[in-house]
């Protein structure tokens, strides 16, 4: 490999990351880059790892909901959801241990030590309802909308906790994020809007 095609890979995985903030290790093979280089880079300290197979730049600014961003370039069809996606609409005290990920029924978990994660298996028809898109860090990542992550704890209510499915609820009425019709529409969907409608009343008449 001559110096100058080694020289116009470094540009391209600079680039890359400069533009996409973190960039999987096939995304780069896409982009004309061989995996040598960018083990070369890594040795310099001229890109960082993230996990296996994910970069970034060292000096990248860092969101504080980054290990959403290296959640999402992982597990591309995933869907942050339940306590992770109310944590990061700001709608409660918790800072959730690990990622929590949206997968699809028959989908297989994947394996990464770093960001600690935690999957739902979703049915296909849920998985697909009430999604958003946010970019953190240059990624576009797949969250789950305010209406449609209370619904969800509530349905998942035995393994996230009652009492956090209730603090979502209680600071999404209070902020005005959502209305209880919208909750009330992803509620039925899940099932779960006889378990809520009593909270939503109560909480709504307290109001």
């Amino acid at each position: 490999m001559t110096p100058r095609t080694t020289s116009t890979q470094r540009e391209r995985v600079f680039a890359f990351l400069k533009s996409r903030g973190m960039a999987r290790l096939s995304e780069l093979i896409a982009e004309g880059v061989t995996a040598a280089t960018v083990s070369r880079l890594e040795r310099e300290g001229a890109i960082v790892r993230l996990a296996r197979g994910l970069y970034q730049l060292p000096d990248a600014s860092i969101d504080a909901h980054h290990t959403l961003a290296e959640a999402a370039k992982l597990v591309p069809k995933g869907v942050i959801c339940l306590t992770s996606a109310l944590a990061y609409y700001e709608l409660t005290d918790q800072i959730p241990a690990k990622v929590w990920i949206a997968i699809g029924p028959n989908d297989w978990r994947p394996k990464f030590l770093y960001p600690p994660a935690r999957f739902a298996h979703f049915p296909s028809a849920h998985l697909q309802t009430g999604v958003e898109h946010h970019t953190i860090d240059g990624v576009d990542v797949r969250i789950f909308g305010i209406a449609k992550t209370i619904a969800d704890l509530f349905r998942y209510r035995r393994i996230v906790g009652v009492n956090v499915a209730l603090e979502g609820l209680r600071e999404a009425l209070r902020k005005k994020k959502v209305t209880p019709a919208q909750i009330a529409k992803f509620a039925s969907d899940a099932r779960v809007w006889k378990t809520m409608e009593p909270y939503v009343s109560a909480l709504t008449a307290d109001g």
